[in-house]
């Protein structure tokens, strides 16, 4: 029967001495002989128990629970149990992790925008967070409606071409214009801009908005606080 010292059961088993003296303190490897002189020895047995040890502190169960899977006359039963309940810890975990994910990509998408704005508080924050939802539900909006007036206007050509019919388009055509006005209109009553260069949150005429220059989330407008004319960030009107 193989025998193996504490230093060579670590070995073996790639963890450290002081592990092995640590589990024997908890009682959960215990050496199956010691010495006159006070040798700990450990057999094959004493090996296999310390790999399972391992496996299940790698599971993520405490050495309070793997004690009472080694313990039990039932440890099936007993494990299985304990690892219904790590599973169900760990999804609650990996759904946490998943929004707290989306808060952080969300929060970093804001500080991206929004580098000249000065943070001072878990308010400024919050008010981050906040104006990057609102603006994506407002651009949902937007794309969902232009699709559907899209979806329309296709839809109403091609039954002109196969049928002849073409006033279904024509009133399609002016229902899409009316969209259209009124998409632009719910999205400027929507958003403010805020100034680069003096930080002035302002509302600019629809006529100033629609007509400005413009990249996704920037239009350039003049600034009615400093008076220069800056790609001014768009900004959630909450």
């Amino acid at each position: 029967m193989s025998e193996y010292t504490t230093g060579e059961l670590a070995k073996l088993a790639q963890v450290s001495v002081r592990t092995i003296q640590y589990y024997d303190q908890r009682q959960l490897l215990r050496p199956t002989t010691t010495t006159a002189g006070g040798r700990r020895l450990y057999t094959a047995a004493d090996l296999d128990r310390l790999k399972l040890i391992l496996l299940l502190k790698g599971l993520g169960l405490s050495l309070k629970a793997i004690q009472a899977v080694l313990a039990s006359d039932e440890a099936t039963a007993v494990l299985h149990g304990l690892l219904q309940t790590q599973v169900a810890k760990l999804q609650a975990q990996q759904a946490t992790a998943t929004q707290q994910l989306a808060q952080i990509n969300q929060l970093q998408a804001g500080l991206d925008e929004l580098t000249n704005v000065p943070i001072k508080s878990i308010t400024d924050i919050t008010q981050l967070m906040t104006n990057q939802q609102g603006l994506q539900r407002v651009h949902w909006r937007l794309v969902v409606g232009g699709i559907l007036l899209d979806i329309l206007e296709l839809t109403t050509l091609i039954w002109g071409v196969v049928r002849g019919q073409w006033w279904p388009f024509g009133v399609a055509v002016l229902f899409a214009v009316i969209g259209a006005a009124g998409l632009v209109y719910h999205y400027f009553g929507a958003v403010n801009y805020r100034c680069p260069h003096c930080q002035t949150v302002f509302k600019p005429t629809l006529w100033a908005g629609i007509w400005a220059r413009h990249t996704l989330k920037t239009r350039r407008l003049i600034c009615p606080n400093c008076h220069e004319r800056h790609f001014c960030i768009e900004q959630f009107k909450s």
